[in-house]
């Protein structure tokens, strides 16, 4: 390497009652240098009403900062209503309101942007499973909205949804353009390995950190994506998603190898992620 390259994961989770700090120092002992961290459903806040959600969303910004004064990592913030919570929500409250409180949540998510609190809304969308035409319906409106959100904010939303397949990126692309944000502002997390404006319909990929996954994006010749584990930091659950230094020794390695080159580097961990989240 001819000098430090960024090392970039884009979808990292920390929990009140995880790891917390210790993982992040962790990814930057491993070599990290910066991450995208993604609001949960916390144990600690139980979401009934829209305004729940400030709450939710101050443990993600006290996390980060706690972060940032003990590691040099540059921390991305994304905050917003988790999609599967709509569903609890409806069963609770009716549609009606459970749709109220979601749209709530991404009002909350787009002020924060706004105050600079958060530099993206998510992961927001729909569910990753089979459900009512109702709850599609819902899911769909709620996140039209985030996105509008996004819009006015001039900021990307990271995306939850079903397993990706082009159709998922045709969809996510067009509701997109509903809503007057630009596809490219789209974030598809835990996406396959798709590269291709055919395959993507502009839509940004995040891959999962997998050598098979990132070899397969490389091989059609093309480098806009990001990389990520969906690290969970939940400690009874060690092994439920990649460890979170898996994006730097797998970075490194590929590079060591030849299997990525540093302009690729450079581009899916540092212009890439700058380009959508800023500085």
């Amino acid at each position: 390497m001819a000098g430090k390259v960024p090392i970039y994961d884009n979808h990292i989770h920390m929990s009140p009652s995880g790891r917390n700090v210790d993982a992040l120092r962790e990814f930057e002992a491993a070599g990290g240098t910066g991450l995208t961290l993604i609001t949960l459903p916390y144990a600690e806040v139980r979401i009934c009403k829209g305004r729940d959600f400030s709450e939710s969303f101050e443990i993600t910004y006290g996390m980060a900062e706690k972060a940032k004064c003990v590691t040099n990592l540059h921390i991305n913030t994304a905050v917003g209503p988790y999609p599967i919570l709509l569903l609890g929500l409806a069963e609770e409250q009716g549609i009606e309101a459970a749709v109220e409180a979601m749209v709530e949540g991404m009002e909350i998510a787009g002020k924060a942007v706004a105050e600079g609190k958060a530099q993206a809304i998510g992961e927001i969308g729909r569910p990753h499973f089979p459900v009512s035409d109702e709850i599609w319906e819902a899911s769909n409106e709620v996140m039209l909205t985030g996105m509008r959100i996004a819009k006015e904010n001039g900021c990307p939303v990271i995306i939850h949804s079903e397993a990706g397949t082009i159709e998922t990126n045709r969809s996510l692309s067009e509701i997109a353009r509903r809503a007057g944000l630009d596809p490219g502002m789209v974030i598809k997390h835990s996406s396959p390995p798709f590269v291709t404006e055919e395959e993507t319909f502009g839509v940004m990929p995040s891959i999962p950190a997998s050598r098979d996954y990132i070899r397969e994006a490389l091989s059609k010749g093309s480098d806009r994506f990001m990389v990520e584990t969906d690290y969970y930091d939940d400690p009874d659950k060690p092994g439920a998603r990649m460890s979170v230094n898996t994006v730097p020794k797998r970075i490194k390695a590929m590079l060591a190898n030849g299997n990525m080159t540093e302009e690729n580097v450079r581009r899916v961990c540092g212009d890439i992620p700058e380009k959508l989240f800023g500085g």
